[in-house]
């Protein structure tokens, strides 16, 4: 990075090029000796191990995250974040030959903001001279099945930031480390490439598949992470350390380990320096045989290690000490402190050719019968909160630049985003979003999401009240899914607030929770709007317990403009109509002018999908199952399923009913069949009037477990599509990858667990296909599923497990709640398209951004002022299909930062899978771009200047480069899934 663009005090604004220089960080001390240059000496001619001193912080797991910063509740777990740090920078000054790499952000800046400016300064020089080295750099350590690509964007940015605005060019990781993630997505490997980084470290992979690449030395290759971004743009040197991310057997020198010290005084008892550096050999000799280069990587701490870090470092001293000085005695062996750069630096030296993988390292296995798939959907409550959570807060980030500063400080006090990131930053954790934590844990996640959020609605109130003109109170409703909103039920005349986050326009119906039978709705040019009401669903009354006392719903669809709001008016009609009827049989037929579907009326079920636009009709068939956990009574024999791993114990699942009582509900606006199977499950078939997607609104629990017995619960499609055992699954919401049920792309797999073994992650969609007909379901939130028969695609929604799967949360996944003490209800919606394939991306790309990123819905009571403003959008013109608007938030009092994305695949579309430029001056409504900067993806790099170690993959079969040029500045050309971040000066207009 130059040094002009890190001063902080040189701002250069080159108003006619439309150029914009300004600060990214600190610039680091002239005498910096970091990164690269910072690293030991090694001896070409012997096998050089690098030792890399590290710690394994979880941002929550069996602890809060303040838990684990403080070291408190060490009655469920020995750990303390502040100590180990307290610890580490004393024995790093006491020698300046050791190492330390230090991972998760959020714990660290805990620690910083504590520390005196004396202590800050010699962090500083650490860091400086390369002795405290940052690896991976996010907020957290983000997991990488249950994750959407924004969020996980979002929480990386935040984190880079404060190293970057902290310690400057020296506190920017150049290595990515996910050493716990359970499973490694390729999306996750294409973000990492784009931000920079030169290589990837990760600790668990298929036991299968290492095996294979133990013997094949195949544990160090190059990531081939997107089909659609021209290589070497998504290209990852990707490593596999050898203990996953503990030390060698007979090596742990924590102060919870058990292993000897090095007794190294012959005068003492139990000298044993001979027998620890023959046992070092032996390990190191071991390893070196099934990795390729000569140089080898040890990982040396663990979970929460190193809170008296003296032990670990003076036990590695001698280590190192005592093996190199048997190089006299001809041992061609070299020890040093290191880090995972310095060690990647080495393998980038030996200028060797690396195996290409172009998939993906799901499903995760570590044993024959212990898949890693269950987390795809555990705590699945939780899951949709963090979801919504990220659609809120990217309205609320957008609201902030669109309201100015007025947005921060105005009528309803003062709002701030930064809440609500830090809480979505800390949920992105491995141990958050995944499901994998204790309970009280998984309660700390979503209170620190509700605090968030509600910072966030004093911004978006005082925005709102910016950008229409009125201060009128403004009230959220935060459980319209289970239709309550006190103010919409008691009140005769309101208004209704739409505010779309996308950058083009969305039709999107919206039911409210009321008590009248009629009512007038007007959109915000004062036309009425065509509306019915409709009977609360026996469901629904039943979940919500007392909290809401709506008899009925008001159906409406509204229009609302791109990175907008509009506002529609609701009054109360005295002697309206009575709502629309419920009928008790089941209609042969619902359809609108796009789907038509079919039920059959013996069974209750669904039958039929057609697309009436197309022409093509599949046979669909819909109903819920589950799956009996395997139990844990025995666990010397059987592996449990648990808050990880999925075990049925049985292939067949078991039907929770063959038939559904129904009742329908047919009007202008929407039909519906509701379907009950249970006392437990329940399900409503909906179709708006102008909807492409059929909704399946289903609500599973409490799960009985009175008979003792674990369930999984699954919703299983059945059609007639040919699939020959393929399906499709996306990575963490971006690009497809093509499944097989039974089948691995890097290895011949060995099956012994023919449902767990096929599940992987759903963040937003799946599809199934064959050259006629393609059928993709849009989830509301991460899932795992698989297509286990030909034709078929299933999709677990709930689980509730009785044992403990013995992976360390030590805890049954046996949600309950105040509201729930029997067990957790949960609700999901699933949107069905049936499109041709050559064309199906054109409808399930935005409808899974629709889902993602939902309108808000703020609601005021009464009549407006006259002279309130009542429809805004940001934007002069809505972007084109392709583009996503990705991200708009404030980056500091004079700059925006920006994110647009090109949301389809090279492959996927005959529209919209071509090159689109965007106008940045043509952009906005409210903000005047007087500068612009590009930067890469995480932000903390200007994109000119990002520079990569280059790899050469065994075989290459690159494609011709295609060059597009930026037609202007100000013009952006977005290839397709290219994400283009920029660094805005603007001022309100």
């Amino acid at each position: 990075m130059a040094a002009m663009s890190l001063q902080l005090t040189v701002v250069c604004l080159f108003l006619l090029g439309g150029v914009l220089t300004f600060p990214l960080g600190q610039e680091a001390e002239h005498t910096s000796t970091c990164g690269y240059e910072s690293c030991h000496p090694t001896k070409p001619d012997m096998l050089n191990v690098h030792l890399v001193p590290h710690t394994h912080d979880d941002v929550g797991w069996l602890k809060t995250v303040d838990q684990y910063f403080y070291g408190d509740r060490n009655d469920i777990q020995h750990a303390g974040v502040q100590y180990i740090l307290d610890s580490v920078v004393d024995q790093l000054l006491k020698n300046p030959d050791r190492r330390f790499i230090y991972v998760e952000t959020a714990f660290f800046y805990r620690w910083w903001r504590q520390q005196s400016s004396s202590m800050q300064q010699t962090v500083k020089q650490l860091v400086n001279e390369g002795r405290l080295e940052f690896v991976n750099g996010g907020w957290c350590m983000s997991d990488e099945a249950t994750t959407h690509y924004s969020a996980v964007i979002d929480q990386m940015t935040m984190g880079l930031r404060f190293l970057n605005e902290t310690f400057g060019p020296c506190g920017r990781p150049r290595v990515a480390w996910h050493i716990d993630p359970f499973g490694h997505a390729r999306e996750h490997a294409s973000m990492f490439a784009q931000m920079g980084y030169d290589g990837f470290f990760f600790g668990r992979l298929d036991y299968q598949d290492r095996a294979r690449r133990m013997m094949y030395k195949e544990q160090e290759l190059l990531w081939r992470a997107s089909d659609s971004l021209t290589p070497p743009m998504a290209d990852l040197f990707t490593g596999i350390l050898p203990n996953g991310y503990n030390p060698p057997e007979g090596f742990c020198w924590d102060q919870s380990c058990d292993d000897a010290p090095i007794r190294d005084d012959p005068d003492l008892e139990d000298y044993n320096v001979d027998d620890v550096v023959k046992r070092f050999l032996a390990i190191a000799e071991g390893q070196s045989t099934v990795y390729k280069t000569n140089h080898i990587i040890m990982t040396m701490g663990s979970d929460f290690q190193y809170e008296n870090a003296n032990l670990w470092y003076k036990n590695l001293d001698k280590l190192i000490h005592y093996v190199n000085a048997q190089q006299a005695n001809g041992v061609k062996v070299n020890v040093l402190y290191s880090t995972p750069s310095c060690y990647l630096q080495e393998l980038h030296r030996a200028n060797l050719t690396w195996a290409l993988k172009n998939d993906d390292f799901f499903p995760y296995a570590d044993d024959a019968h212990d898949f890693w798939t269950g987390y795809f959907t555990s705590r699945p409550a939780l899951k949709r909160y963090e979801r919504i959570s990220n659609s809120n807060l990217q309205t609320c980030n957008q609201l902030e630049v669109l309201g100015g500063p007025a947005s921060r400080r105005g009528p309803f006090g003062v709002g701030d985003s930064k809440t609500m990131m830090e809480a979505m930053a800390v949920a992105q954790h491995h141990d958050a979003v995944s499901g994998t934590e204790k309970q009280h844990v998984a309660n700390d996640y979503a209170r620190r999401l509700a605090n968030g959020w509600q910072h966030c609605q004093v911004l978006v109130s005082n925005s709102l009240a910016v950008l229409s003109g009125s201060s009128a109170e403004r009230i959220y409703c935060d459980n319209l899914n289970i239709s309550v909103c006190p103010l919409t039920e008691s009140s005769k005349k309101f208004s209704v607030n739409v505010y779309n986050p996308l950058a083009r326009p969305v039709t999107w119906p919206v039911r409210l929770p009321v008590n009248g039978t009629a009512y007038v709705v007007s959109d915000a040019k004062g036309k009425s709007v065509d509306s019915q009401v409709v009977p609360v669903s026996t469901a629904t009354r039943e979940v919500r317990r007392g909290r809401g006392f709506a008899v009925n719903e008001l159906v409406f669809q509204v229009q609302v403009p791109p990175l907008g709001y509009t506002t529609y008016s609701v009054s109360l009609l005295q002697d309206g109509p009575p709502p629309a009827p419920t009928q008790h049989r089941t209609p042969t037929t619902i359809k609108n002018k796009f789907l038509q579907v079919t039920f059959d009326p013996d069974t209750g079920l669904l039958s039929s999908l057609s697309n009436l636009e197309t022409k093509q009709t599949i046979k669909l068939t819909q109903n819920f199952y589950w799956y009996n956990a395997s139990d844990g009574k025995n666990l010397m024999s059987i592996q449990p399923s648990g808050a990880y791993i999925f075990r049925p114990n049985s292939s067949t699942p078991f039907v929770i009913s063959k038939t559904a009582k129904t009742e329908s509900i047919q009007t202008p606006a929407v039909q519906e069949v509701r379907q009950w199977f249970s006392p437990w499950v329940s399900q409503v078939v909906r179709l708006y009037a102008d909807s492409r997607a059929l909704e399946l609104e289903w609500t599973v629990g409490p799960l009985p477990i009175h008979d003792d017995l674990g369930k999984e619960v699954i919703t299983r499609l059945d059609t007639s599509i040919q699939t020959s055992q393929y399906f499709y699954t996306d990575s963490n919401g971006r690009e497809v990858l093509q499944r097989k049920t039974d089948f691995r792309p890097t290895w011949n797999l060995k099956q012994s667990e023919p449902i767990a073994g096929n599940y992987y992650p759903i963040n937003s969609r799946a599809f199934i296909k064959d050259d006629s007909d393609q059928l993709t379901v849009v989830t509301d939130r991460s899932q795992g599923g698989g297509s286990i028969n030909n034709g078929s695609l299933e999709i677990m929604l709930h689980r509730r497990l009785l044992y403990d799967d013995v992976r360390g949360v030590a805890e049954p996944l046996n949600e309950t709640s105040a509201i729930f003490p029997e067990g957790l209800v949960v609700r999901g919606r699933l949107l069905l398209s049936l499109d041709r394939p050559a064309s199906a991306a054109d409808t399930h790309r935005p409808l899974a951004q629709e889902v993602v990123l939902q309108p808000l819905l703020t609601f005021t009571d009464g009549d407006l002022h006259p002279n309130t403003r009542l429809e805004f959008s940001g934007l002069q013109a809505a972007l084109p299909p392709a583009v996503h608007l990705l991200t708009l938030s404030q980056w500091d009092k004079t700059t925006v930062l920006l994110r647009l994305e090109h949301q389809f695949q090279s492959w996927e579309s005959k529209v919209n899978s071509r090159p689109v430029t965007v106008n940045l001056q043509k952009l906005f409504t409210t903000l005047d771009i007087l500068g612009m900067s590009e930067l890469n993806l995480s932000a903390n790099q200007w994109k000119d200047e990002m520079k990569r170690f280059s790899w050469t993959p065994e075989s290459e079969e690159r494609p011709l480069p295609k060059t597009f040029e930026d037609p202007s500045t100000w013009e952006v050309l977005l290839k397709p899934m290219e994400i283009r971040t920029f660094l805005l000066k603007v001022s309100l207009r």
